[in-house]
């Protein structure tokens, strides 16, 4: 299987970004703006129309990204993971002395007694997901894009269109494979060896979201994490550097604010 990734060349430290979807990684765009010490290096997390060619679940992708940052040459890096980005939580288990800071902007959650919500329940269900699929729309997807933001109304054309435009047929085989595998107690064990992980974090949340700050903490066998911050903001939901657009300079002086980091992965 091939993959892809963009590099804009900076001074000093690198971000790289690996996204679920491509007009997430196109507005992943200002992080490295925020601070010109970053450097932007974002792949494809999922590839099109290749539903069959990977393993999708957490342990298939952690294979996947480990063998994309050994590709890279990233000996230390930081984590920026958002929604199923959580799968870069199992990659920091599997190398937590590799790791020197960690983000988790709404991720699923590696957590014991998470539900998962309603779509995912949908998507989940053998023949019922396939129907959903198979009977999905672009006016329905606009329709629902109310909920994507914290503005009134459905999301913006082009948001949609970006969304719409790579929903694919193997996209939706790749969605009900890679949420069947993972049943609440899954979730759970891919979070025992989140105690391991000593790197500073922080857990920006947009509004709704089911896990508290201290979801990670208290889930974990082993010590404490150092520099937590976490919030659930009211103006914000799904992805909340689109509602808050100050949020991209926050994480990115949380990323080189106490020590210089020289390597970025953002999930």
């Amino acid at each position: 299987m091939s993959t892809f990734w963009r590099e804009a060349p900076t001074r000093g430290a690198s971000l790289c970004s690996t996204c679920t979807r491509a007009h997430e990684r196109r507005r992943l765009a200002p992080v490295p703006r925020a601070d010109r010490r970053l450097r932007a290096r974002p792949a494809r997390l999922r590839p099109l129309r290749q539903a069959a060619h990977l393993d999708y679940s957490i342990a298939g992708y952690s294979r996947f990204l480990r063998a994309y940052v050994d590709h890279l040459g990233l000996d230390h890096f930081s984590i920026v993971a958002h929604d199923w980005g959580s799968v870069g939580l199992a990659l920091a288990q599997a190398m937590p002395e590799r790791i020197e800071r960690l983000v988790a902007i709404n991720v699923v959650p590696f957590l014991p007694g998470y539900r998962w919500h309603r779509v995912a329940r949908i998507w989940r269900t053998p023949i019922l997901g396939e129907l959903f699929m198979g009977y999905s729309f672009r006016w329905a997807m606009k329709r629902a894009s109310g909920e994507w933001l914290a503005a009134p109304g459905p999301a913006p054309d082009e948001m949609v269109d970006a969304v719409w435009d790579h929903f694919d047929h193997g996209t939706q085989r790749a969605i009900l494979k890679l949420y069947r595998s993972a049943p609440p107690a899954t979730l759970e064990a891919a979070g025992e060896g989140l105690g391991r992980i000593e790197a500073p974090r922080a857990h920006p949340l947009g509004r709704g979201r089911p896990v508290p700050p201290d979801g990670l903490r208290s889930s974990a066998r082993g010590p404490a994490r150092r520099a937590r911050a976490g919030r659930g903001d009211r103006g914000a939901r799904h992805w909340p550097w689109l509602d808050k657009p100050e949020l991209v300079d926050e994480v990115a002086g949380f990323l080189l604010g106490e020590r210089p980091v020289s390597r970025h992965l953002v999930l």
